[in-house]
């Protein structure tokens, strides 16, 4: 055996290894999630048998529970818009901070890139009292907050893949008539989507699993998905990990299915990184 194949073999164990390691939780979490409370507690990691299995008792329980429809809704327009606005605004900042080299651009990079190693809970309690001045208390105004939390990433993303895009197809568009927002949207922004897929399963992942920024702005009155699970916990320190379980699998559904349709695109966009570098 050649040590090109037994490389490749120790390659395969290693990756298997890891797949198992990532998947092993959560196949945990969807076994119990049909499991009686009691039976998840004395046997959380086997599957299901005649005295243990719940059917679908759990996921009724919760959704009951936590009013799992509204949180559902609120928790979808958050991250819909946010990532959106993210999105936009980034790249577009990103646009003008690579074409219009200047001191003051320089200054507004480095400003943002900086923002990413500051902790959250750093700014947390002075973001949460100036929410509240400015009235951003609100499914609408959460929306502002989580554009500046997640500008830095974005905009040094969508940097790095703007400075491998030729001026020359800008300076043909501009020839051609377009000015400049037609130049960005219909020329540069098309150019951009495999960082923009990119962007967005990752600031989808961040905010529709964020627990600590909905809890601290809009608390109880709009409560997103982990808000409301939060809420399965009950006095003394129980919990219904049943409904808990339940309430879990349904939220993990929609950023598996997002990621799974969106991940040819992030294959294309290494590739397409990869030949223009």
């Amino acid at each position: 055996m050649s040590s090109r194949k037994i490389s490749r073999i120790k390659m395969f164990l290693i990756l298997l290894a890891a797949g198992i390691t990532f998947l092993l939780p959560i196949f945990i979490v969807i076994i119990n999630s049909f499991k009686y409370k009691f039976s998840i507690t004395d046997t959380p990691f086997t599957l299901p048998n005649a005295d243990s299995f719940a059917g679908f008792e759990n996921y009724v329980n919760g959704i009951n529970q936590t009013d799992f429809p509204l949180a559902f809704f609120w928790s979808l327009f958050i991250t819909v818009f946010s990532v959106a606005a993210i999105i936009i605004f980034t790249s577009m900042t990103a646009w003008y901070i690579v074409r219009a080299k200047s001191p003051l651009t320089s200054i507004l990079y480095y400003a943002l890139v900086f923002s990413m190693i500051v902790p959250f809970q750093m700014v947390m309690f002075t973001m949460s009292k100036v929410a509240n001045i400015l009235r951003l208390d609100n499914p609408v105004g959460i929306i502002i907050i989580y554009l500046g939390f997640g500008a830095g990433l974005s905009v040094f993303m969508f940097s790095g893949f703007v400075k491998s895009v030729p001026k020359t197809v800008e300076e043909a568009a501009t020839i051609d008539g377009c000015n400049t927002l037609q130049t960005y949207f219909l020329v540069v922004f098309p150019i951009l989507k495999p960082t923009t897929v990119t962007v967005a399963i990752l600031n989808t992942m961040w905010i529709w699993n964020d627990y600590l920024l909905p809890y601290l702005v809009i608390g109880n009155d709009y409560k997103t998905i982990p808000v409301a699970v939060q809420y399965l916990k009950g006095g003394y320190g129980s919990v219904d990990m049943g409904a808990l379980m339940a309430m879990l699998v349904l939220s993990i559904i929609p950023v598996i299915i997002f990621y799974l349709t969106s991940q040819k695109y992030i294959i294309k966009g290494v590739a397409a990184g990869a030949v223009k570098g």
